[in-house]
């Protein structure tokens, strides 16, 4: 904070003070006191002082990366960087308005992108601005509008679709991703992290969670006997830490031999988050209590899984439909 004074000025008071250029300025205040004036004039002197300052989107941006370097949101911002950066980038935090926040959104919609994917692109600005305040990068975080959550998709794997999927033409580490998705109900991503020491073979459990703060949609869940057979006979032929291995190496996307495989399978708009959602509809259709899969989809409560996943089980509203029985004798 600069140096200032405060003096007697037309009958109120001024405080006077030089900015970064050595230019003298006097501001009047507003204040009938001359304790009123001296809360008024550090206000007046903290906002000039942080005016045209601070870091941009782009440092905080990469400041946030750094921070969460080898999570998967790191990874994922890397790609969502490239749409967001030349629109705010060059923006201070304090420079952003709804009116961008709109104009984005349009301007992604014209380019055929959909409100998900927006969504997830300005939810990533959002969360790196919020950040950038907790750690005192800058003081404040614009409110930034997101488009509404589009509809869930309704799309899941048939048992004979899944059938399909396991037999077509993939190479062996894409199979086995496959695999553990379908038998795990996780996201691609926690299956591509998972290490063989997460692997406990003598309680036939499969922990999902890296020990890095994310636990997202992350649990710990048994093996059921297709899983542990296929683990068993991969573990033999392992030879990098990664469950999931390409010549020796962790891999980082499956996106190309997945949609190869589907392709191969004859199935047409799948990507690996059905697979975690097929999961759960043949979980609630065999009738598996809903904390059940709650707990095996890593929900942090069930009411979530229940908006989503009760309407797929045989008992949902079964007793409310016998009590609405008319006509009969």
């Amino acid at each position: 904070m600069p140096d200032y004074s405060i003096q007697r000025f037309r009958g109120g008071f001024a405080v006077v003070f030089y900015d970064e250029d050595g230019k003298r300025r006097r501001h009047r205040l507003e204040a009938l006191t001359r304790k009123e004036a001296e809360a008024a004039a550090r206000d007046l002197i903290l906002s000039w002082s942080r005016r045209g300052h601070g870091p941009t989107v782009s440092e905080i941006w990469e400041a946030f990366r750094a921070d969460r370097a080898g999570r998967s949101i790191d990874e994922s911002m890397k790609y969502t960087a490239r749409s967001i950066l030349p629109y705010f980038g060059a923006l201070r935090p304090d420079q952003i308005q709804i009116a961008d926040c709109r104009a984005y959104v349009a301007d992604r919609r014209a380019a055929g992108r959909g409100d998900g994917t927006i969504r997830t692109q300005l939810n990533h600005l959002r969360t790196a601005l919020n950040w950038a305040v907790k750690s005192g990068m800058t003081t404040s975080a614009p409110f930034i509008e997101l488009p509404s959550a589009p509809a869930p998709r309704e799309r899941f794997l048939t048992r004979q679709e899944v059938h399909r999927l396991l037999d077509a033409d993939a190479e062996p580490h894409i199979r086995l991703a496959i695999l553990l998705m379908l038998t795990t109900a996780a996201r691609v991503t926690a299956v591509l992290e998972l290490t063989w020491e997460r692997i406990d073979f003598t309680r036939r459990q499969i922990n999902l969670r890296t020990g890095n703060g994310s636990r997202k949609g992350r649990a710990i869940v048994p093996m059921n006997q297709t899983i542990h057979d296929a683990l068993v006979e991969a573990r033999k032929a392992a030879l990098s830490d990664h469950v999931i291995e390409w010549a020796a190496k962790p891999v980082r996307s499956i996106k190309k031999g997945f949609a190869r495989a589907a392709r191969n399978a004859g199935l047409d708009d799948v990507s690996p988050h059905v697979l975690r959602h097929t999961a759960a509809v043949h979980m609630a259709e065999a009738g598996v209590p809903m904390d059940e899969i709650s707990q095996y989809l890593g929900h942090s409560e069930t009411r979530i899984t229940a908006a989503v996943y009760a309407r797929f089980s045989p008992s949902h509203l079964m007793r409310a439909a016998q009590a609405l029985e008319f006509g009969r004798k």
